[in-house]
Protein backbone atom coordinates (compact mmCIF):
# COMPACT_ATOMS: atom_id res chain seq x y z
CA UNK A 1 0.00 0.00 0.00
CA UNK A 2 2.83 1.90 0.82
CA UNK A 3 4.60 1.90 -2.59
CA UNK A 4 1.34 2.34 -4.47
CA UNK A 5 0.59 5.41 -2.14
CA UNK A 6 4.25 6.70 -3.43
CA UNK A 7 3.94 5.94 -6.73
CA UNK A 8 0.19 7.76 -6.82
CA UNK A 9 2.35 10.93 -5.34
CA UNK A 10 5.25 10.92 -7.63
CA UNK A 11 2.53 10.69 -10.65
CA UNK A 12 0.65 13.12 -9.11
CA UNK A 13 3.59 15.40 -9.05
CA UNK A 14 4.55 14.43 -12.79
CA UNK A 15 1.26 15.56 -13.78
CA UNK A 16 1.17 18.53 -12.13
CA UNK A 17 4.83 19.68 -13.45
CA UNK A 18 3.20 19.17 -16.79
CA UNK A 19 0.23 20.65 -16.59
CA UNK A 20 2.35 24.23 -15.50
CA UNK A 21 4.75 23.83 -17.94
CA UNK A 22 1.91 23.09 -20.45
CA UNK A 23 0.14 26.85 -18.76
CA UNK A 24 3.59 28.44 -19.25
CA UNK A 25 3.34 27.45 -23.04
CA UNK A 26 0.04 28.72 -23.24
CA UNK A 27 1.01 32.05 -21.50
CA UNK A 28 3.72 32.40 -23.70
CA UNK A 29 1.46 31.81 -26.85
CA UNK A 30 -1.37 34.31 -25.76
CA UNK A 31 1.20 36.87 -24.96
CA UNK A 32 3.11 36.50 -28.35
CA UNK A 33 -0.30 36.74 -30.20
CA UNK A 34 -1.15 40.21 -28.64
CA UNK A 35 2.04 41.46 -29.37
CA UNK A 36 1.73 40.20 -32.98
CA UNK A 37 -1.76 40.96 -33.92
CA UNK A 38 -1.42 44.36 -32.18
CA UNK A 39 2.06 45.14 -33.71
CA UNK A 40 1.61 43.97 -37.40
CA UNK A 41 1.43 46.07 -40.08
CA UNK A 42 -1.96 46.29 -41.33
CA UNK A 43 -0.66 47.37 -45.05
CA UNK A 44 1.80 44.27 -44.95
CA UNK A 45 -1.28 42.15 -43.40
CA UNK A 46 -2.92 43.37 -46.85
CA UNK A 47 -0.26 42.52 -48.91
CA UNK A 48 0.46 39.36 -47.94
CA UNK A 49 -3.60 38.60 -48.42
CA UNK A 50 -3.55 39.73 -51.99
CA UNK A 51 -0.56 36.79 -51.89
CA UNK A 52 -3.01 34.36 -50.88
CA UNK A 53 -2.12 34.27 -47.20
CA UNK A 54 -5.22 32.70 -45.46
CA UNK A 55 -3.44 33.65 -42.13
CA UNK A 56 -3.07 37.03 -43.26
CA UNK A 57 -6.70 37.56 -43.82
CA UNK A 58 -8.13 36.24 -40.53
CA UNK A 59 -5.59 38.33 -38.47
CA UNK A 60 -7.01 42.03 -40.59
CA UNK A 61 -10.54 40.17 -39.74
CA UNK A 62 -10.12 39.73 -36.33
CA UNK A 63 -7.85 43.03 -35.61
CA UNK A 64 -11.05 45.35 -37.03
CA UNK A 65 -12.47 45.06 -33.37
CA UNK A 66 -9.34 45.64 -31.47
CA UNK A 67 -11.00 45.71 -27.94
CA UNK A 68 -12.62 42.26 -28.10
CA UNK A 69 -9.47 41.04 -29.41
CA UNK A 70 -7.50 42.22 -26.56
CA UNK A 71 -10.49 41.16 -24.27
CA UNK A 72 -10.24 37.54 -25.51
CA UNK A 73 -6.32 37.35 -25.43
CA UNK A 74 -5.90 38.82 -21.83
CA UNK A 75 -8.54 36.83 -20.97
CA UNK A 76 -6.87 33.42 -21.85
CA UNK A 77 -3.88 34.92 -20.59
CA UNK A 78 -4.58 35.43 -17.13
CA UNK A 79 -6.78 32.13 -16.98
CA UNK A 80 -3.45 30.26 -17.79
CA UNK A 81 -1.35 32.34 -15.76
CA UNK A 82 -3.06 32.01 -12.65
CA UNK A 83 -4.06 28.34 -13.20
CA UNK A 84 -0.44 27.73 -13.26
CA UNK A 85 1.01 29.99 -10.13
CA UNK A 86 -1.87 27.66 -8.71
CA UNK A 87 -0.59 24.31 -9.47
CA UNK A 88 3.17 25.35 -8.77
CA UNK A 89 1.88 26.81 -5.00
CA UNK A 90 0.35 23.68 -4.58
CA UNK A 91 3.18 21.67 -5.95
CA UNK A 92 5.83 23.33 -4.02
CA UNK A 93 4.08 23.86 -0.45
CA UNK A 94 3.44 19.52 -0.62
CA UNK A 95 7.14 19.29 -0.87
CA UNK A 96 8.32 21.85 1.02
CA UNK A 97 5.66 22.86 2.91
CA UNK A 98 5.29 27.05 3.95
CA UNK A 99 8.08 28.03 2.25
CA UNK A 100 6.91 26.36 -0.64
CA UNK A 101 4.95 29.59 -1.58
CA UNK A 102 7.55 31.89 -1.73
CA UNK A 103 9.95 29.45 -3.65
CA UNK A 104 6.83 28.80 -6.05
CA UNK A 105 6.44 32.66 -6.42
CA UNK A 106 10.03 33.07 -7.61
CA UNK A 107 10.19 30.45 -9.63
CA UNK A 108 7.00 30.68 -11.52
CA UNK A 109 8.05 34.79 -11.79
CA UNK A 110 11.19 33.69 -13.58
CA UNK A 111 9.34 31.42 -15.49
CA UNK A 112 6.43 33.38 -16.54
CA UNK A 113 8.71 36.79 -17.16
CA UNK A 114 11.55 34.84 -19.55
CA UNK A 115 9.47 32.03 -21.61
CA UNK A 116 5.90 33.47 -21.33
CA UNK A 117 6.38 36.88 -21.81
CA UNK A 118 9.89 38.24 -23.14
CA UNK A 119 10.68 35.73 -24.98
CA UNK A 120 7.28 35.51 -27.37
CA UNK A 121 6.78 38.94 -27.50
CA UNK A 122 10.59 39.66 -28.63
CA UNK A 123 9.90 37.71 -31.02
CA UNK A 124 6.60 38.81 -32.03
CA UNK A 125 7.51 42.04 -32.60
CA UNK A 126 10.61 41.24 -34.67
CA UNK A 127 8.33 39.33 -37.24
CA UNK A 128 5.37 40.66 -35.98
CA UNK A 129 3.62 40.09 -39.49
CA UNK A 130 4.78 36.27 -39.82
CA UNK A 131 3.52 35.80 -36.11
CA UNK A 132 0.06 37.59 -36.79
CA UNK A 133 -0.44 35.29 -39.70
CA UNK A 134 0.41 32.10 -38.09
CA UNK A 135 -1.48 32.72 -34.65
CA UNK A 136 -4.81 34.52 -36.22
CA UNK A 137 -6.84 30.84 -36.80
CA UNK A 138 -6.57 29.46 -33.72
CA UNK A 139 -6.97 32.83 -32.04
CA UNK A 140 -10.02 33.21 -34.03
CA UNK A 141 -11.23 30.25 -32.48
CA UNK A 142 -10.20 31.67 -28.99
CA UNK A 143 -12.36 34.72 -29.55
CA UNK A 144 -15.02 32.91 -30.61
CA UNK A 145 -15.05 30.80 -27.55
CA UNK A 146 -14.57 33.80 -24.66
CA UNK A 147 -17.38 35.91 -26.49
CA UNK A 148 -19.65 36.01 -23.88
CA UNK A 149 -17.61 36.76 -20.94
CA UNK A 150 -15.94 38.86 -23.03
CA UNK A 151 -19.13 40.81 -23.88
CA UNK A 152 -20.15 41.28 -20.56
CA UNK A 153 -16.61 42.60 -19.53
CA UNK A 154 -16.78 44.95 -22.10
CA UNK A 155 -20.02 46.10 -20.68
CA UNK A 156 -18.85 46.53 -16.91
CA UNK A 157 -15.82 48.18 -18.18
CA UNK A 158 -17.64 50.79 -19.84
CA UNK A 159 -20.19 51.04 -17.17
CA UNK A 160 -17.57 51.74 -14.83
CA UNK A 161 -15.47 54.39 -17.31
CA UNK A 162 -18.94 56.03 -17.45
CA UNK A 163 -19.20 56.79 -14.02
CA UNK A 164 -16.36 58.53 -14.03
CA UNK A 165 -17.29 60.23 -17.14
CA UNK A 166 -15.45 59.12 -19.78
CA UNK A 167 -16.86 58.30 -23.21
CA UNK A 168 -15.78 55.25 -25.06
CA UNK A 169 -16.14 54.81 -28.84
CA UNK A 170 -15.73 50.97 -29.56
CA UNK A 171 -15.37 51.93 -33.56
CA UNK A 172 -13.11 54.53 -33.25
CA UNK A 173 -9.10 53.67 -33.81
CA UNK A 174 -6.45 54.73 -31.52
CA UNK A 175 -4.62 56.84 -34.57
CA UNK A 176 -6.43 57.99 -37.36
CA UNK A 177 -4.64 56.60 -40.48
CA UNK A 178 -3.46 59.83 -41.75
CA UNK A 179 -1.74 60.39 -38.25
CA UNK A 180 -0.48 57.03 -38.67
CA UNK A 181 1.14 57.78 -41.89
CA UNK A 182 2.17 61.40 -40.89
CA UNK A 183 4.05 59.86 -37.84
CA UNK A 184 5.76 56.89 -39.78
CA UNK A 185 7.19 59.79 -42.61
CA UNK A 186 7.95 62.40 -39.77
CA UNK A 187 9.71 59.79 -38.06
CA UNK A 188 11.31 58.07 -41.28
CA UNK A 189 12.78 61.60 -42.50
CA UNK A 190 14.69 62.23 -38.92
CA UNK A 191 16.03 58.97 -39.20
CA UNK A 192 17.26 59.70 -42.54
CA UNK A 193 15.41 57.01 -44.18
CA UNK A 194 12.72 59.12 -45.88
CA UNK A 195 14.07 61.92 -48.09
CA UNK A 196 12.11 65.03 -47.44
CA UNK A 197 10.85 65.77 -51.35
CA UNK A 198 9.59 61.95 -50.99
CA UNK A 199 7.72 62.66 -47.18
CA UNK A 200 6.24 66.64 -48.52
CA UNK A 201 4.93 64.73 -51.81
CA UNK A 202 2.84 62.08 -49.29
CA UNK A 203 2.02 64.27 -46.95
CA UNK A 204 0.36 66.85 -49.78
CA UNK A 205 -1.35 64.40 -51.34
CA UNK A 206 -2.90 63.30 -47.86
CA UNK A 207 -3.58 66.44 -47.02
CA UNK A 208 -5.76 67.71 -50.21
CA UNK A 209 -8.91 66.71 -48.50
CA UNK A 210 -8.56 68.73 -45.63
CA UNK A 211 -7.57 71.72 -47.17
CA UNK A 212 -10.08 73.89 -49.41
CA UNK A 213 -9.32 75.89 -52.56
CA UNK A 214 -9.90 79.41 -50.82
CA UNK A 215 -6.63 78.38 -49.41
CA UNK A 216 -4.31 78.05 -52.32
CA UNK A 217 -5.85 80.13 -54.52
CA UNK A 218 -4.97 83.53 -56.68
CA UNK A 219 -6.80 86.19 -55.05
CA UNK A 220 -8.50 88.31 -57.42
CA UNK A 221 -6.28 91.64 -56.50
CA UNK A 222 -3.81 89.38 -58.70
CA UNK A 223 -5.36 87.88 -61.37
CA UNK A 224 -4.84 89.44 -64.83
CA UNK A 225 -7.76 89.60 -66.54
CA UNK A 226 -9.07 90.72 -70.10
CA UNK A 227 -11.10 93.46 -70.45
CA UNK A 228 -13.70 92.35 -73.52
CA UNK A 229 -14.65 96.18 -74.59
CA UNK A 230 -10.80 96.65 -75.45
CA UNK A 231 -9.60 96.99 -79.18
CA UNK A 232 -9.10 93.52 -80.11
CA UNK A 233 -5.08 94.89 -81.26
CA UNK A 234 -4.71 95.30 -77.66
CA UNK A 235 -6.28 92.56 -76.46
CA UNK A 236 -3.96 90.34 -78.39
CA UNK A 237 -0.89 92.24 -77.41
CA UNK A 238 -1.97 91.64 -73.50
CA UNK A 239 -2.35 88.07 -74.38
CA UNK A 240 1.20 87.76 -76.32
CA UNK A 241 2.92 89.72 -73.55
CA UNK A 242 1.19 87.55 -70.67
CA UNK A 243 2.84 84.84 -68.92
CA UNK A 244 -0.33 82.99 -68.75
CA UNK A 245 -2.26 80.86 -70.87
CA UNK A 246 -5.91 81.04 -69.75
CA UNK A 247 -7.10 85.09 -68.48
CA UNK A 248 -10.69 85.90 -67.23
CA UNK A 249 -12.52 88.05 -69.64
CA UNK A 250 -14.78 90.74 -67.54
CA UNK A 251 -16.93 94.10 -68.75
CA UNK A 252 -18.28 96.69 -67.44
CA UNK A 253 -16.47 96.23 -63.71
CA UNK A 254 -14.00 93.09 -62.66
CA UNK A 255 -16.26 91.41 -60.66
CA UNK A 256 -18.66 90.67 -63.87
CA UNK A 257 -16.72 87.76 -65.32
CA UNK A 258 -18.03 86.24 -68.44
CA UNK A 259 -15.60 84.43 -69.96
CA UNK A 260 -11.98 82.66 -69.95
CA UNK A 261 -10.12 83.20 -73.09
CA UNK A 262 -7.19 80.82 -74.08
CA UNK A 263 -4.45 82.01 -75.88
CA UNK A 264 -4.33 79.52 -78.34
CA UNK A 265 -8.30 79.77 -79.58
CA UNK A 266 -7.45 83.63 -79.32
CA UNK A 267 -4.86 83.78 -81.92
CA UNK A 268 -6.10 80.69 -83.67
CA UNK A 269 -9.16 82.84 -84.34
CA UNK A 270 -7.60 85.89 -85.00
CA UNK A 271 -5.11 84.21 -88.02
CA UNK A 272 -8.24 82.82 -89.44
CA UNK A 273 -9.97 85.51 -89.58
CA UNK A 274 -6.93 87.69 -91.39
CA UNK A 275 -6.28 85.11 -93.46
CA UNK A 276 -10.13 84.90 -94.72
CA UNK A 277 -9.65 88.67 -95.07
CA UNK A 278 -7.33 88.45 -97.49
CA UNK A 279 -6.05 92.35 -98.41
CA UNK A 280 -8.40 93.53 -96.17
CA UNK A 281 -6.95 92.07 -92.78
CA UNK A 282 -5.89 94.43 -90.92
CA UNK A 283 -9.81 95.94 -91.22
CA UNK A 284 -11.06 92.47 -90.64
CA UNK A 285 -9.07 92.41 -87.19
CA UNK A 286 -10.78 95.15 -85.78
CA UNK A 287 -14.17 93.67 -86.34
CA UNK A 288 -13.13 90.39 -83.90
CA UNK A 289 -14.52 89.96 -80.62
CA UNK A 290 -13.08 87.98 -78.50
CA UNK A 291 -16.45 86.79 -76.75
CA UNK A 292 -16.63 84.93 -79.85
CA UNK A 293 -13.83 82.52 -78.87
CA UNK A 294 -13.98 82.44 -75.45
CA UNK A 295 -15.06 79.74 -73.17
CA UNK A 296 -17.84 79.79 -70.49
CA UNK A 297 -16.11 80.78 -67.28
CA UNK A 298 -16.58 77.61 -64.57
CA UNK A 299 -17.04 78.70 -60.84
CA UNK A 300 -16.20 76.79 -57.33
CA UNK A 301 -17.20 77.70 -54.13
CA UNK A 302 -14.35 78.42 -51.78
CA UNK A 303 -15.17 75.97 -49.46
CA UNK A 304 -14.58 73.38 -51.88
CA UNK A 305 -11.99 70.60 -50.77
CA UNK A 306 -8.70 70.60 -52.71
CA UNK A 307 -9.46 66.61 -53.15
CA UNK A 308 -13.01 67.14 -54.65
CA UNK A 309 -11.85 70.17 -56.87
CA UNK A 310 -9.15 67.95 -58.75
CA UNK A 311 -11.22 65.29 -59.35
CA UNK A 312 -14.13 67.94 -60.63
CA UNK A 313 -11.19 69.27 -62.88
CA UNK A 314 -10.87 65.70 -64.45
CA UNK A 315 -14.28 65.01 -64.78
CA UNK A 316 -14.74 68.42 -66.58
CA UNK A 317 -11.61 68.08 -68.50
CA UNK A 318 -10.69 71.86 -67.52
CA UNK A 319 -7.43 73.28 -65.49
CA UNK A 320 -9.17 76.57 -64.88
CA UNK A 321 -12.07 77.77 -62.19
CA UNK A 322 -13.14 80.63 -60.68
CA UNK A 323 -13.53 81.43 -56.99
CA UNK A 324 -16.93 82.94 -55.19
CA UNK A 325 -17.93 82.89 -51.62
CA UNK A 326 -20.89 82.35 -50.09
CA UNK A 327 -22.57 85.85 -52.08
CA UNK A 328 -21.40 84.71 -55.27
CA UNK A 329 -18.31 87.50 -55.56
CA UNK A 330 -14.98 87.03 -56.73
CA UNK A 331 -12.62 85.92 -54.70
CA UNK A 332 -9.74 84.44 -57.10
CA UNK A 333 -9.07 81.98 -59.34
CA UNK A 334 -7.64 78.29 -59.17
CA UNK A 335 -6.36 75.53 -61.61
CA UNK A 336 -4.94 72.34 -61.56
CA UNK A 337 -1.43 73.26 -61.21
CA UNK A 338 -2.13 74.99 -57.83
CA UNK A 339 -3.20 71.80 -56.25
CA UNK A 340 -0.42 69.65 -57.81
CA UNK A 341 1.94 72.16 -56.36
CA UNK A 342 0.55 70.92 -53.30
CA UNK A 343 2.15 67.78 -53.97
CA UNK A 344 5.12 67.94 -55.70
CA UNK A 345 6.08 70.96 -54.50
CA UNK A 346 6.72 74.55 -57.03
CA UNK A 347 6.45 74.13 -60.54
CA UNK A 348 7.72 76.57 -62.56
CA UNK A 349 8.60 76.96 -66.33
CA UNK A 350 11.07 79.56 -69.03
CA UNK A 351 8.06 81.72 -68.82
CA UNK A 352 7.34 82.03 -65.12
CA UNK A 353 8.17 85.18 -63.58
CA UNK A 354 9.32 83.91 -60.56
CA UNK A 355 11.32 80.78 -61.48
CA UNK A 356 14.55 81.83 -60.08
CA UNK A 357 12.89 82.77 -56.54
CA UNK A 358 14.15 80.76 -53.98
CA UNK A 359 13.86 80.89 -50.52
CA UNK A 360 17.00 81.13 -48.74
CA UNK A 361 18.31 83.33 -45.92
CA UNK A 362 21.14 86.17 -46.55
CA UNK A 363 24.37 86.61 -43.95
CA UNK A 364 22.44 88.46 -41.61
CA UNK A 365 19.69 85.98 -41.00
CA UNK A 366 17.00 87.25 -42.22
CA UNK A 367 14.59 85.88 -45.15
CA UNK A 368 13.29 88.56 -47.41
CA UNK A 369 9.91 87.10 -48.64
CA UNK A 370 6.44 88.11 -50.28
CA UNK A 371 3.28 88.88 -47.86
CA UNK A 372 1.54 87.12 -50.49
CA UNK A 373 3.51 83.76 -49.83
CA UNK A 374 1.52 81.22 -48.04
CA UNK A 375 2.69 80.00 -44.80
CA UNK A 376 2.48 76.37 -46.05
CA UNK A 377 4.94 77.12 -48.85
CA UNK A 378 6.93 78.69 -46.52
CA UNK A 379 7.24 75.51 -44.08
CA UNK A 380 7.91 73.55 -46.75
CA UNK A 381 10.94 75.58 -47.76
CA UNK A 382 12.19 76.42 -44.36
CA UNK A 383 11.24 73.23 -42.41
CA UNK A 384 9.75 75.68 -39.81
CA UNK A 385 6.11 75.01 -37.81
CA UNK A 386 4.53 78.48 -38.28
CA UNK A 387 0.62 78.01 -37.76
CA UNK A 388 -1.43 78.07 -40.63
CA UNK A 389 -4.89 78.19 -39.03
CA UNK A 390 -5.56 81.63 -38.70
CA UNK A 391 -4.43 82.75 -41.93
CA UNK A 392 -2.84 81.65 -44.83
CA UNK A 393 0.10 84.04 -45.96
CA UNK A 394 2.81 86.05 -43.96
CA UNK A 395 0.58 88.81 -44.80
CA UNK A 396 -2.11 87.71 -42.98
CA UNK A 397 -0.43 86.00 -40.36
CA UNK A 398 1.24 89.11 -39.06
CA UNK A 399 -1.92 91.18 -39.57
CA UNK A 400 -3.45 88.80 -37.54
CA UNK A 401 -1.19 88.28 -34.60
CA UNK A 402 -0.53 92.00 -33.88
CA UNK A 403 -4.33 92.68 -34.34
CA UNK A 404 -3.47 95.94 -36.87
CA UNK A 405 -2.26 97.12 -40.66
CA UNK A 406 1.36 97.51 -39.72
CA UNK A 407 3.48 100.32 -41.90
CA UNK A 408 6.91 99.85 -42.75
CA UNK A 409 9.61 99.24 -40.19
CA UNK A 410 7.70 97.94 -37.45
CA UNK A 411 8.81 94.81 -36.02
CA UNK A 412 7.08 91.70 -34.25
CA UNK A 413 7.85 88.89 -32.54
CA UNK A 414 5.47 85.66 -32.26
CA UNK A 415 6.28 81.45 -32.71
CA UNK A 416 9.02 81.73 -31.87
CA UNK A 417 10.15 84.49 -35.40
CA UNK A 418 11.07 87.93 -35.70
CA UNK A 419 9.13 89.71 -38.47
CA UNK A 420 9.47 92.91 -39.97
CA UNK A 421 7.69 94.96 -42.23
CA UNK A 422 9.36 96.47 -45.21
CA UNK A 423 7.13 97.73 -47.99
CA UNK A 424 3.24 98.04 -47.83
CA UNK A 425 1.06 98.90 -50.68
CA UNK A 426 -2.11 100.34 -49.30
CA UNK A 427 -3.34 97.96 -46.77
CA UNK A 428 -1.30 95.18 -47.99
CA UNK A 429 2.14 94.01 -46.14
CA UNK A 430 3.85 93.68 -49.94
CA UNK A 431 7.25 93.05 -48.29
CA UNK A 432 8.61 91.64 -45.07
CA UNK A 433 11.65 89.43 -43.72
CA UNK A 434 11.69 87.39 -40.81
CA UNK A 435 13.99 84.92 -38.88
CA UNK A 436 14.02 83.15 -36.55
CA UNK A 437 14.65 84.00 -32.94
CA UNK A 438 17.10 82.13 -31.91
CA UNK A 439 19.44 83.98 -34.15
CA UNK A 440 21.06 87.19 -32.67
CA UNK A 441 22.58 89.59 -34.84
CA UNK A 442 23.93 92.87 -34.72
CA UNK A 443 21.53 94.32 -36.89
CA UNK A 444 19.18 94.09 -33.68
Amino acid sequence: MTMDASSTTDAALWITAGAILLLIVMSAFFSGSETALTAASRGKLRAAQDRGSRGAETALKITEDSERLIGSVLLGNNLVNILATSLATTLFTGLFGDSGVALATLIMTLLVLIFAEVLPKTYAITNPETAAAGVARPIRVIILVFAPVVGAIRAIVRLILRLFGVQTDPDSQILAVREEIAGALHLGHSEGVVEKEDRDRILGALDLAERTVEEIMLHRSNIEMVDADNEPRAILQQCLESSYTRLPVFRGEQENIIGVAHAKDLMRAMYETMDKAGDRAPEALDDFRITDVMMHPYFVPDTTTLADQMRNFLHKHTHFALVVDEYGSLEGLITLEDILEEIVGEITDEHDPDAEHQVSAGEDGWYWLDGAMTIRDLNRATEWALPDDEANTLAGLVIHEAQMIPTPGQRFSFHGFRFEVMERDNNRITRLRVRPLVQRTSSD
